[in-house]
């Protein structure tokens, strides 16, 4: 690291920032917040520039930073109130706890034009706008979980969640990505 510290900061802010923003868009699927969390990233990045040491590539420990970052935002996310989960949840049941007539789950009927149905883009904008319908904690969740490809233990470390809570909230949610589904795809 013969350069000087805004020498190398800046080289890096050239040859990193694009594949920053594209791994932090993938994460949080929000442009503006990937844009944020990568500037955040050069922040932390200057601030603690003395404990690199080079062991690794600039782009793997600035990597490294951005994780940490997503994993911060997903925590504070999961730490806010979350009231309107019970009232979204509770519109699929009766008082008693019975299956809502109109919101029993149906038997989807898959054509073979809609066998490949996430390689369709009318479909992954239907998913993407379920996903983003969720209540924030989660769509967290789910992301983690299926696109972030983590095994409940990591999410609930990182979110700091207990297990019995990860799985209901996952279960919760798949029902809610159900139901929109049906909603905003087959049933149209």
């Amino acid at each position: 690291m013969g350069k000087s510290k805004t020498a190398n900061i800046n080289e890096w802010v050239e040859l990193y920032t694009a594949d920053l923003y594209s791994w932090a868009n993938y994460k949080v699927s929000d442009a503006e917040l990937a844009k944020d969390l990568v500037q955040d990233t050069f922040v932390a990045a200057v601030e603690k520039y003395d404990g690199f040491k080079a062991e690794s590539s600039p782009k793997t420990w600035l990597i490294s930073i951005l994780n940490h970052k997503i994993i911060d935002y997903y925590r504070k996310k999961v730490r806010q109130p979350v009231a309107k989960e019970i009232e979204s949840f509770s519109r699929f049941f009766e008082a008693n706890g019975d299956w809502q007539e109109s919101r029993k789950p149906n038997n989807w009927q898959v054509d073979e034009k809609e066998e490949h149905l996430l390689d369709d883009n009318n479909f992954q904008q239907v998913l993407k706008e379920c996903l983003d319908a969720l209540p924030e904690k989660w769509s967290t969740c789910v992301k983690l979980k299926y696109l972030g490809e983590k095994n409940g233990e990591q999410i609930c470390q990182e979110l700091d969640i207990t297990p019995s809570n990860f799985w209901q909230i996952v279960h919760r949610a798949k029902m809610q990505l159900r139901d929109c589904v049906e909603t905003n795809w087959f049933n149209n």
